[in-house]
């Protein structure tokens, strides 16, 4: 298997996809089930298995769940001030440094999931709660560019799935039956 499967096991973010209310409802199904899949994909695992890398040169499950917490918070605040804000430029973050502090290397993995599951209720019921003028608001990213909402559901679903099917190839990989 190459690096890039490993990486990216369910492909690399399409930018390019078009939204529609039918796939913004699909994004907001995906990102309200995710916290749960996620909680099923490191069930039963012990240390050992959660400081292990889901591959070479790559984060341990626990930075994982760590990261998918971290992120989906900061993406949380971004969403935040789109609305509140007329296209405010975000601050990006070293997430790679982050991974690296003591609590995403060494913390028990509870707190991020129980953050998860309550940040995706909320986030979701405001995400539900747009009317279409408020799909199309959004920020500035200093690398990508302006970032509408729409296009944040998009990538919020993918980098759910991404994170969890990297947990569950290495589990298959592992033969660590569930």
């Amino acid at each position: 298997m190459s690096l890039e499967d490993l990486q990216y096991p369910i492909g690399r973010f399409d930018w390019q996809v078009v939204p529609t209310p039918e796939k913004r409802n699909e994004w907001l199904a995906v990102i309200a089930a995710t916290p749960e899949k996620l909680r099923e994909a490191v069930a039963g695992l012990d240390a050992v298995q959660l400081d292990t890398s889901y591959r070479d040169g790559g984060w341990t499950v626990r930075q994982v769940v760590h990261h998918y917490a971290d992120d989906h918070l900061n993406s949380y605040v971004r969403f935040k001030w789109a609305l509140t804000e007329d296209n405010p430029t975000i601050k990006g973050y070293l997430q790679a440094e982050w991974a690296e502090i003591p609590d995403a290397r060494e913390g028990p993995i509870a707190p991020s999931l129980d953050l998860l599951d309550a940040l995706h209720l909320r986030w979701v019921a405001a995400w539900r709660a747009l009317d279409e003028a408020q799909w199309k608001r959004g920020f500035v990213h200093p690398v990508r560019g302006f970032v509408s909402l729409e296009h944040l559901a998009a990538l919020y679903a993918w980098h759910g799935e991404h994170h969890v099917t990297q947990v569950l190839r290495l589990r298959e990989r592992e033969k660590w039956n569930r």
